[in-house]
């Protein structure tokens, strides 16, 4: 029986489907302004590394830093390439102090280039006080942030001297900005954003005005939080990321909204979005994610988001101490209303893509009630992406598995594409196998010939996908689809 969309959405997280199609709610259909290539990672990208920060500098290299679990060192990596970084030597640039300021919990660092030099920004606690959590920066003058001296510039002071972390830093006009993460004597306990400006790499200045408070139920899940902030910019507006509620499989992402030249330091300039924008997933076994950055592919082409996540739901322990958040990549994608899209945090192993039709920015191959479209109105963006893995069937062969239903292959059933979990029969792997080709429209673009049926290729026509031969032009661009 064909099902309605709301029961489809219940098949898609049998334990958190509301919780899914909330975290999509905010903008509607996903649908990017214009095309940028695809781009291929496996996660989790480096095990056991949390609060991940990579950064792309001029001298080519990707530059990663992390919290460990002992939360009492920080370690860089550098890599040309962000794969790279999984298998890069991981040097320890600092180490935590023997006793007071800056001797225990030693989180979530940050990796800046400012003026010439680098600068990573930390939170620590006391060993006589180990929530005695205060922000604190380096300097390093070195090209290579790996190596050199990295000068301790001490505590970044806030007016109010209490628990402080996760800073980050940001410009905007000719202003540079200081956003992190404070108690706030409204919540009891919990964390509000606070933003200021800067008068130096390590000095904020000016009164700092709060721009987050956690109010909304997704925010204060075990704890009232508003934490990790990070910043992207595009289309004239300030898009804020950051962390909400406890640090298990509750914890979120939401986001935050500001036009680029509105005045950022009045709360009235930021608008939050009512639901989380990332969140844990039953469907691919990532759970908790959050305390972002993001970075830029290998082409300066695509948008990546950087995260941590565990997989798996529950934890023994308080878990700020479970060491198994790893580090996670994956590309986001933009709205035609300018807002970004980040998706579902993708399963482990290769990284989706999304097929765009020859000719067209807006139109993907996407699936619906389990039967492969293609238009411009997927019901989520995880719907229109896919892992080109192994081919089921063997012997060169590639097979086209969902992102969001993980075990479930496009496969041709009287030359009609379905998405299905395989039932273990040779002809089941056949069926889901395809010989990739060079697009037959576009050698740079890719065409799907079915392995058992030689000749016929992934076509659309009329909004629908189907097994068909494509001898025409206007059927050969049909059959092609660009990798995005």
């Amino acid at each position: 029986m064909r099902s309605t969309p709301f029961h489809r959405r219940r098949l898609f997280q049998a334990a958190g489907a509301a919780a899914v199609a909330a975290a999509v709610a905010p903008f509607g259909p996903a649908a990017p302004v214009s095309a940028s290539p695809g781009v291929l990672y496996s996660n989790a990208l480096v095990q056991q590394r949390a609060d991940p920060f990579i950064v792309r500098h001029t001298d080519g290299y990707y530059y990663f830093t992390a919290s460990v679990p002992a939360y009492d060192r920080i370690v860089m990596r550098r890599a040309t390439t962000i794969q790279g970084l999984a298998t890069a030597q991981e040097v320890t640039v600092w180490q935590k102090h023997a006793g007071g300021p800056m001797s225990a919990h030693i989180w979530a660092p940050e990796l800046h280039y400012i003026g010439g030099k680098w600068y990573v920004y930390f939170a620590a606690g006391r060993a006589d006080d180990v929530w005695a959590i205060r922000m604190y920066a380096l300097e390093n003058a070195s090209a290579n942030p790996l190596s050199g001296t990295w000068t301790e510039r001490g505590q970044i002071t806030t007016p109010r001297d209490s628990f402080s972390l996760d800073a980050t830093t940001f410009t905007s006009g000719s202003t540079r900005y200081l956003c992190w993460a404070q108690s706030d004597p409204e919540l009891g306990s919990g964390t509000s954003l606070y933003l200021a400006a800067m008068s130096s790499p390590w000095t904020i200045t000016g009164t700092p005005v709060r721009i987050s408070k956690p109010t909304h139920s997704w925010e204060t899940i075990g704890h009232k939080v508003n934490e990790g902030a990070a910043v992207v910019k595009r289309n004239g507006r300030v898009f804020m990321t950051f962390s909400a509620s406890a640090t298990d499989a509750n914890y979120a992402v939401g986001l935050l909204t500001a036009a680029e030249g509105a005045n950022l330091l009045s709360a009235s300039s930021w608008t939050k979005s009512p639901q989380p924008v990332l969140r844990s997933s039953d469907a691919t076994g990532q759970f908790g994610p959050g305390h972002n950055s993001f970075t830029v592919s290998e082409d300066g082409q695509s948008d990546l988001i950087v995260y941590h996540a565990r997989p798996y739901k529950d934890i023994s322990g308080d878990p700020l101490y479970d060491p198994n958040r790893h580090t996670r990549v994956q590309k986001f994608y933009w709205r035609s209303d300018g807002t970004p899209d980040f998706g579902i945090p993708v399963a482990d192993g290769a990284t989706p893509y999304r097929f765009a039709a020859h000719g067209s920015s807006t139109v993907f191959l996407n699936h619906y009630d389990f039967r492969l479209r293609a238009n411009a109105t997927p019901a989520m963006l995880a719907d229109s992406q896919f892992r080109i893995v192994a081919g089921l069937a063997g012997s060169g062969t590639v097979s086209l598995e969902s992102a969001n239903f993980p075990g479930r292959y496009l496969r041709h059933r009287n030359y009609e594409l379905w998405l299905e979990a395989g039932d273990g029969s040779a002809q089941f792997r056949q069926d889901a196998s395809f010989h990739r080709r060079a697009g037959l429209a576009d050698a740079a673009a890719a065409s799907f010939e079915a392995a058992n049926f030689p000749g016929r290729y992934l076509r659309h026509v009329n909004g629908l996908v189907n097994l068909l031969t494509a001898a025409t032009d206007a059927e050969r661009a049909a059959a092609t689809f660009r990798l995005e």
